[in-house]
């Protein structure tokens, strides 16, 4: 008994000195990417709210400020799938293997750009080997490869993955959904319906939204669904505040709505390992 009581002393002091330590966020003072489009883009400034006394803040912003990251940018306005490559190129050429973390955050405009949704795959006839129990026999199997159209979304997702994982094959890449989006006007040339209504193609946001998500499996890739997870759909009335204008912008969040991105990032990526 005495032992035992001992032993559980020492058990209770060392949860003790355990608790005592400090928590730390997997993500602190990371050097990370942001790949995107105008949500991501440092020149498509948040407007609105100004919860901080800045009114420049965007979620990677939020980021910056709470966990101290290192945000690399390189979101530009109207980008697509098709893009990523483009960006991960002058990510590599300014900071060469110098980054923890990837975030890519595409998509809408691949919806508003009529892209078909296309195949992950292509099937061909291959030779292998198989032994199961039995001896070593040569097989003709159908066998699959990553479909690399880049006239399609699932396309442009294979080709923009494969070329990320060759360039950083050690780095954690993490995919974000795009957000909830309504009516939006830009221009004369520029009107874009809310999301009740399909594309010129027949297909709805949520359609692309699905095929965003589906890249998690294909590529091994963590996905973090903020279209619903963020909480925030302008397509609701009352929630319209999260974004620029009421009347020519319920697409893009403001600074509130960026903020409310931000802490749904924060919490999300508490599961997600940053460095190996």
């Amino acid at each position: 008994m005495k032992k035992f009581l001992l032993a559980l002393c020492a058990f209770a002091l060392s949860m003790g000195a355990f608790a005592q330590q400090p928590f730390v966020h997997p993500w602190q003072g990371a050097r990370v990417a942001f790949l995107g489009d105008s949500i991501t883009d440092p020149g498509s400034v948040p407007e609105g709210h100004d919860w901080t006394g800045r009114k420049d803040f965007h979620y990677w912003g939020c980021l910056q400020e709470w966990l101290g990251i290192h945000p690399y940018v390189y979101g530009v306005s109207g980008r697509k799938w098709a893009d990523v490559p483009e960006q991960a190129a002058l990510l590599q050429k300014e900071h060469g293997d110098a980054v923890d973390a990837i975030t890519i955050f595409m998509g809408t405009n691949d919806f508003v750009a009529n892209v078909p949704l296309g195949e992950w795959y292509e099937r061909q006839m291959k030779t292998t080997t198989a032994a199961m129990g039995y001896p070593a026999t040569e097989y003709r199997w159908m066998a699959r490869t990553p479909a690399m159209d880049p006239g399609t979304l699932r396309g442009r997702i294979n080709i923009a993955l494969s070329d990320l994982k060759q360039r950083y094959p050690e780095k954690q890449i993490v995919i974000l959904t795009p957000i909830h989006r309504a009516y939006a006007t830009f221009g004369p040339q520029n009107i874009q319906p809310d999301e009740s209504f399909p594309n010129h193609i027949g297909l709805y946001f949520l359609d692309y939204v699905e095929v965003i998500k589906e890249a998690g499996d294909v590529w091994g890739v963590p996905v973090i669904d903020l279209c619903a997870l963020s909480g925030i759909n302008p397509m609701v009335e009352e929630q319209v505040p999260y974004f620029s204008n009421a009347e020519t912008d319920r697409l893009h969040p403001n600074a509130k709505g960026h903020e409310r991105l931000a802490r749904t990032l924060l919490y999300q990526l508490l599961a997600l390992p940053c460095r190996f």
